[in-house]
């Protein structure tokens, strides 16, 4: 049974999950849905992160304009040139 959930957010997060689910094709709230199935779910041993892994989460900062897609595509094009 679905059920109307208000959330508040940063305008910007709200506007670039919009953009995100427009070019991925699914509704803003089956995104959230899924993201908040994904991480409430069981999971096995087998795919615990490591202590390892959680410690260098986050240690990235990208600028807000960078889009990992073109970041991407300008490496496969370097890559095959």
């Amino acid at each position: 049974m679905d059920t109307k959930l208000t959330l508040k957010l940063e305008q910007q997060v709200i506007e670039n999950a919009k953009i995100y689910a427009k070019m991925n094709h699914i509704s803003l709230s089956k995104l959230i849905e899924n993201y908040l199935h994904k991480i409430t779910e069981q999971t096995d041993e087998h795919t615990k992160i490591t202590p390892l892994v959680k410690s260098l989460s986050g240690i990235i900062e990208l600028p807000e304009t960078f889009n990992e897609k073109d970041a991407y595509a300008n490496y496969l094009t370097n890559k095959y040139k």
